[in-house]
């Protein structure tokens, strides 16, 4: 049996990687103007860091994560979400001694064992922002303005924006006592999850989709009638702070998001174009993670984006960029004696930043010109014997056929400025037009 990649994983082919990195270096380039710089964790860490951290009793760490123990008998998780260790790094490395907020931003892989479904694979990739040291609420703003701008400027525009605040450690406690004894008078009507839930984490039931758990929480306590004075106010200025930059949102008093760190500010950007509505960037406020992880009590901010889910929105939308580099010049030789040469004036080319290719297969000078044709070249410069003898090259233009021939001391010069300066080559390529004897 032929070994295959694991279920919930999948190969990024070289016709997909082009395109990821399209995606990820607009999310780099806009991440740079918003003063964000990026920060790159290990793909494990110590699973007490996401016990502590995301939450013990939450789906993630009791079902998902992918845990053992090392060599040592430490035990390790790999990483379920970046946030956790993104806010280790925060504490360990103390980065806000360069003053505060310190804003950072991580990409790539985490791990997290559930079914496979499109959009969603157990090893997944994920890009996410984090502002660490300020509990200002345009801070929430800006983080939700870069989100927003990163995928209008992917133009994943079908997209709806939910926010709620979910209290602070002062007013969600009460309301948390109010929604606990709700839940308790309707368990006969709650799954099992929920009923579990309602004794040890009751906000996190509103995350539940079956549809008799959601036609009882349709009915219960919401949180926004339980804010203390500061999160109502907090939520008004972030309100304010969408409203004056024109994004326009939906007040979602069920959204929790699945994670216990959560404080006051929580949003989603949902995908619009399915019944399913599947979330593409979800994030919000932690206010107390940093101390929960044993740093000082700093507040904190972010989100992150599922890259598996933004690819396969713009393939849907038919979207998708075609971003295959080019190769700008191939070199053919009509026989194995020309070679070494050919070799040569390519790596000389390569060296000055011209993107060069030649065959390595041993096939004919017309096949090699069938190759230069399939993978879009334009210009080829071909080496057989008369070139040779002559100390040059032959120039072909694959467009227009016209062709020079041109000596081998200028023709890396020649082509160095025609890819920093595009209307060099035509000057040189004017006229002579001539067919190639048996190509």
């Amino acid at each position: 049996m032929a070994l295959q990649a694991p279920r919930g994983t999948r190969d990024l082919l070289p016709e997909e990687t082009g395109q990821w990195q399209y995606v990820e270096t607009t999310m780099r380039t806009l991440c740079a103007r918003y003063g964000f710089q990026e920060l790159r964790t290990p793909i494990f860490e110590y699973t007490q860091l996401f016990d502590r951290g995301v939450g013990s009793d939450t789906d993630i760490v009791e079902k998902e994560m992918y845990t053992f123990q090392d060599r040592g008998g430490r035990s390790l998780s790999l990483r379920p979400e970046g946030t956790a260790g993104v806010v280790r790094a925060f504490v360990e490395h103390h980065l806000e001694e360069a003053g505060l907020p310190v804003k950072l931003y991580y990409l790539g892989p985490m791990f997290r064992y559930e079914r496979p479904q499109a959009g969603r694979q157990r090893q997944f990739h994920q890009f996410g922002v984090e502002a660490l040291g300020s509990e200002d609420p345009y801070l929430d703003v800006e983080v939700i303005d870069l989100g927003w701008t990163i995928l209008q400027a992917l133009k994943i525009d079908a997209i709806r924006l939910e926010i709620n605040c979910i209290g602070c450690h002062l007013c969600r406690p009460a309301y948390e006592k109010t929604l606990k004894t709700y839940l308790q008078d309707h368990r006969d009507q709650l799954c099992a999850d929920c009923q579990r839930r309602s004794e040890t984490n009751p906000l996190r039931t509103f995350d539940c989709k079956r549809s008799s758990c959601q036609a009882v929480l349709a009915e219960a306590p919401r949180i926004s009638d339980a804010l203390c004075d500061a999160c109502q106010q907090h939520f008004e200025t972030l309100c304010s702070g969408l409203d004056m930059l024109g994004i326009p949102y939906q007040k979602t008093a069920t959204l929790v998001r699945g994670l216990d760190y959560y404080t006051r500010t929580v949003f989603e950007f949902k995908e619009t174009l399915t019944a399913e509505a599947a979330t593409v960037c979800g994030g919000g406020r932690y206010d107390h993670l940093v101390a929960e992880i044993g740093g000082k009590d700093q507040p904190g901010v972010g989100f992150g984006i599922g890259m598996e889910r933004v690819m396969l929105l713009l393939e849907q939308a038919s979207r998708m960029p075609s971003t295959r580099e080019p190769i700008d010049v191939y070199v053919a030789f009509a026989s194995p004696q020309q070679q070494g040469m050919a070799f040569d004036l390519v790596s000389q080319l390569r060296r000055q930043g011209v993107a060069a290719e030649i065959d390595h297969g041993r096939r004919s000078l017309k096949a090699q010109m069938r190759a230069a044709a399939r993978k879009g070249v334009r210009l080829v410069l071909l080496l057989g014997e008369e070139e040779v003898a002559e100390q040059a090259v032959t120039l072909r233009d694959m467009e227009t056929g016209a062709q020079r021939r041109i000596p081998r001391t200028e023709i890396v010069q020649l082509l160095h400025q025609q890819f920093s300066s595009p209307d060099a080559i035509e000057l040189q390529m004017r006229g002579a037009v001539h067919e190639i004897n048996g190509c």
